[in-house]
């Protein structure tokens, strides 16, 4: 019987959570799958055994919750996120519907007159914030407004989405503070975020019409709510918050990007597998399973470190450095398989209009102050002061 190493190792510490690199490292060398001592679970922390994870949902469910808390993963079984085909595939047909890359299309002039309003803006200033003047524009202006949720409920987008998020660590601290925002948000759902209260042609709206025509049923709205909120928000202002401190601690990699825009699909995947916003998800077996060799028994929980894999050298040459000529397309931020993020496409569309704009308008940026961001199930910098050194002229496209 092979030896599975164990690590008392605590990934939702304020250090971990700012700077959780280290200790991933750590988790690689010890093995294929580490027993996490202080949660009861076991972790997978190389690329190869995550990514055949997140392809087998049939043995590695979401069914039981993708969290670490007990409790939490109970209260949340039958959401998209905590469930698995066929009604996985049911909700995430209705989901996905108005972010199909067709869709997203119609929304992509939109998104380009705020990118140009946005950009012009923060360029001209010379000094900014990061998050709160550049990466929140996009979503909480088009974003927010395709949702289609009343105003008062716009306004706690921002907040509801990081509790939602909190709730992914151990009981106690941030879990715990988090618990009454997101019941806030779960009365919201159920009593304001309603036909007649929302906007008629949103995508709010149109998760009740689904459940109209038959193809989920009603009381999954509120709760499907969750998938709007948290995804297209949090995760898309993190990875472009990331991606803009990435290049000002790597001008050559700027450079490159502004003589070359061929490269901002490749850039746009370097950073999210450099710095991935959402760090992991769990899953329990369906049955008895061997990962990487190791045999583990039917009922186990399994954390998926998507962050670790995303820096393992054993896939990636030299995985710490920025390089966007990598071009790694295989990286694992969206996930793989049946929960592939559904909001992907969206964020790939906000990330790529910015940069493009970013890159006519900057030559440079330097980084004043940086601050990361504590949470339980995001990882990224909550406050970014940058300067900018404005192009003489529009970059070579």
């Amino acid at each position: 019987m092979p030896h599975i190493p164990t690590s008392d190792v605590d990934l939702y510490s304020e250090s971990a959570r700012a700077d959780p690199y280290a200790l991933y490292s750590r988790l690689r060398e010890l093995g294929p799958v580490v027993h996490l001592s202080r949660y009861g679970l076991y972790a997978l922390p190389r690329y190869e055994e995550v990514r055949s994870a997140l392809m087998d949902w049939r043995t590695f469910s979401s069914a039981r919750g993708v969290f670490v808390d007990p409790d939490v993963n109970a209260r949340l079984e039958g959401i998209t996120l905590c469930s698995d085909p066929p009604e996985h595939t049911a909700m995430r047909a209705v989901l996905g519907r108005p972010l199909r890359p067709d869709r997203m299309r119609e929304v992509d002039p939109r998104i380009a007159a705020e990118a140009d309003e946005v950009v012009d803006r923060v360029v001209g200033m010379g000094r900014f914030e990061v998050v709160s003047e550049l990466a929140e524009h996009l979503p909480m202006t088009v974003v927010s407004d395709l949702v289609g949720l009343p105003d008062h409920g716009r306004e706690k987008m921002l907040e509801w989405a990081a509790a939602i998020w909190d709730t992914q660590g151990p009981a106690d601290g941030r879990a715990a503070a988090a618990g009454p925002v997101v019941e806030e948000f779960m009365a919201f759902a159920t009593t304001d975020a309603v036909p007649g209260k929302i906007t008629p042609d949103g995508w709010a709206a149109q998760l009740y019409q689904a459940a109209d025509r038959g193809e989920i049923p009603h009381g999954k709205c509120p709760v499907m709510m969750l998938d709007y909120v948290t995804p297209s928000l949090d995760t898309t202002i993190l990875a472009i918050t990331n991606a803009v401190s990435l290049f000002a601690r790597h001008p050559d990699q700027w450079e490159l990007l502004r003589a070359d825009r061929s490269l901002i699909p490749h850039a746009i995947n370097e950073s999210l597998r450099l710095e991935t916003p959402v760090p992991q998800f769990s899953r329990v077996l369906t049955e008895d399973h061997e990962v990487g060799g190791v045999p583990l028994a039917a009922g186990s929980r399994v954390a998926l470190l998507y962050a670790s894999a995303n820096r393992d050298e054993r896939h990636y040459p030299d995985p710490t450095r920025f390089d966007i000529t990598r071009r790694p397309s295989d990286h694992l931020a969206f996930g793989r398989g049946e929960h592939v993020c559904v909001g992907m496409h969206l964020a790939r569309l906000e990330m790529t209009a910015l940069l493009e704009r970013l890159a006519d308008r900057v030559a440079r940026f330097e980084i004043v102050e940086s601050r990361p961001l504590i949470n339980n199930g995001l990882r990224g910098i909550d406050y970014l002061d940058v300067t900018v050194e404005a192009a003489p002229e529009v970059a070579t496209r």
